[in-house]
Parts: C-alpha cells; structure tokens; sequence
C-alpha cells in the first residue's frame, strides 16, 4: 500500500474531492491540515490540495483519476 498524504485545508472543496477520488482508489489516505503548521501554510497556501504519493508531490489542485491509475499500476508492476 502506498503512502499518501493529503495536504488539505478546512472548507476547500477541492480538498474534498480529492479525498474522494483517493478513496474510490481504496488508498489509506492520512489527512494533514496546512493551517496548523505555519511552515506548511507557507508552502502550500494557494496549492492545496496537494496529493503526496510514497514520498513525491503528484497532484496540486485536482487529481487526475487517469493519472493516479497510472501511477497505482506502475507501482503495482515494480
């Protein structure tokens, strides 16, 4: 399973549908709010939602379902 992080913020709902195309994925999905580390409200201010996957940033604003699958499998392959 790989790890996925979610860097989100309180009433964005892009957040929100990010979070749900992660779970149509079955993805385990841990949920950080940018708003409680300044640092992190620094960095991802205006970008969130911003999907890490297994370390790499992958996805800011909307996710691209076609691309996440394509990354799952690559995965799935190595």
């Amino acid at each position: 399973m790989p790890d996925v992080v979610l860097y989100t913020r309180v009433g964005c709902h892009l957040c929100d549908d990010a979070g749900a195309v992660l779970a149509r994925h079955g993805l385990d999905v841990r949920t950080i709010d940018v708003d409680s580390d300044p640092q992190l409200q620094a960095r991802y201010n205006e970008c969130v939602p911003v999907v890490v996957i297994d370390g790499r940033e992958r996805f800011r604003g909307r996710v691209d379902e076609l691309l996440l699958r394509r990354l799952l499998a690559q995965r799935r392959e190595a």
